[in-house]
């Protein structure tokens, strides 16, 4: 099978292509192609041709779309669900019942949302004239995800993008095409010829992409690296940019938890599509009182999930050898985990290490797997130096019975999302967005939805 891209509401070929591997085996299943020079420019084209015409759509017209789209994903995500567990080794029924569910929310949330952008009351600001503002879509916004959740990013991308008004040229990871393909096939049903348009490649493509100039805006989901990258090409076109990047997240633990129901409920944080989430609750950080006692718990909790039937593998070959590199170097002594699980796929084992320093690799780089760090504080100042002391600023956690610890904790900690007594929920209402090296825009929310939208003001004299 080969994997095309999705160009001006058809599919469309490409002279390179690139292998698809099954993460679970090893084993090469497929190829999509690899899109260049030419390629590209015919999906910006395309999107620019559409972009006029559905930037003056209602917001009525828009909502009633992204609402038959949400019903279409809905109605196939058996076959969406297929697509995604080849290429990514998900747990099938995770993303049935959890993760496919949330994406045709998601698209709702922001069809209704199209038509309650909000701004300042039209009035006469100075004498004798009258102001008010417009909010516009961008234009032509090329989009980039990631392999971590291939469906859902592209989701949160797309749905608030269209909603504005914005025309889409979106490339995702180049080991995890398939469902972004199968989404861009079912829009088309509902949307114009090239508001949509997906297409395929490696980062020489994406680089294609970010630098071609009618884009007027690039989002990206990705490493900081790759946000890095992203936002030195698009600054010399003046290009928008919206950056979200990656985590570390800090598991701040106190001694008047529920040692058991903690531990259990961080290790599924934790662990949650193979710890391949920027919002892991990877690094946690655990009050000296009641740290051995707690690390005792996550190592019972995490030797419990089995990989491949809890969880699934790494991405690819290359991940594993990364993850296993770095807990080969790292000083830590490991309570459980470790290596690699099986002979087949890119399964590792579940792992917690203890004995860490903050400057130590394991702790200022994010693993991306499922392998939970812990450190100890004596104090809540302590805590915070330890829980902040990384560049990424995304998400973290805390969990205390104590709520003027909450109160004053969660003002101090320097990520976009904080939890309390939970880890990793998401809503559609809420903003998703962190601070630092995690990048800036917000994902969800209505926040999401006015990052894809531009302010003008228009003042009448009378």
């Amino acid at each position: 099978m080969i994997v095309a891209n999705f160009v001006n509401g058809t599919s469309t070929s490409a002279g390179e292509t690139s292998p698809l591997v099954d993460p679970g085996t090893g084993t090469e299943f497929g190829r999509a192609v690899v899109s260049r020079e030419a390629e590209v420019d015919a999906a910006v084209q395309a999107a620019a041709r559409a972009f006029p015409a559905w930037s003056r759509t209602t917001p009525g017209e828009r909502q009633h779309a992204l609402l038959k789209l949400a019903d279409l994903l809905e109605a196939q995500a058996e076959a969406v669900a297929d697509a995604e567990v080849r290429e990514t080794g998900k747990i099938r029924s995770v993303l049935l019942e959890e993760e496919i569910p949330q994406c045709v929310d998601q698209i709702r949330f922001f069809a209704g949302a199209a038509r309650a952008l909000g701004t300042a009351a039209a009035g006469e600001y100075v004498t004798g004239h009258t102001s008010y503002q417009r909010r516009e879509a961008v234009g032509v916004i090329a989009q980039i995800t990631p392999w971590n959740y291939p469906l859902m990013m592209a989701v949160w991308k797309i749905a608030p993008a269209l909603a504005a008004g914005n025309a889409v040229v979106l490339k995702p990871a180049d080991t995890t095409p398939s469902s972004t393909v199968l989404l861009a096939r079912l829009a088309s049903e509902v949307l114009p010829a090239g508001v949509f348009n997906v297409v395929l490649g490696d980062r020489d493509t994406g680089r294609l992409l970010v630098e071609h100039p009618v884009p007027a805006m690039v989002s990206l989901t990705g490493s900081t690296r790759a946000g890095v990258e992203v936002a030195r090409s698009a600054a010399a076109t003046v290009k928008r940019t919206h950056l979200e990047l990656g985590g570390n997240a800090p598991v701040l633990v106190f001694d008047d938890v529920d040692v058991t129901a903690a531990a259990e409920g961080i290790v599924g944080a934790a662990f949650y599509n193979a710890g391949q989430d920027c919002t892991a609750a990877s690094r946690v950080l655990v009050h000296s009182a009641v740290h051995d006692e707690f690390v005792a718990a996550l190592v019972k909790a995490a030797s419990a999930q089995v990989p491949g039937t809890d969880f699934g593998p790494l991405n690819s070959q290359a991940q594993l050898d990364r993850v296993l590199g770095l807990l080969s170097r790292s000083p830590a002594t490991v309570h459980c985990g470790g290596k690699r699980h099986g002979s087949e796929g890119f399964f590792l084992e579940p792992t917690v290490v203890s004995g860490l320093t903050q400057d130590d690799e394991l702790v200022q780089e994010e693993a991306f797997a499922p392998v939970i760090t812990v450190q100890s504080f004596a104090d809540d100042d302590e805590a915070i130096a330890l829980a902040n002391g990384v560049p990424q600023g995304l998400a973290s956690s805390i969990w205390t019975r104590d709520t003027g610890r909450v109160a004053s904790l969660t003002g101090r900690l320097d990520f976009g999302i904080v939890w309390v007594n939970t880890h990793g929920l998401v809503a559609a209402e809420m903003p998703h967005g962190g601070f630092g090296a995690s990048g800036y825009g917000k994902d969800l929310s209505m926040h999401g939805l006015e990052d894809y939208t531009r302010v003008k003001h228009v003042m009448i004299a009378h």
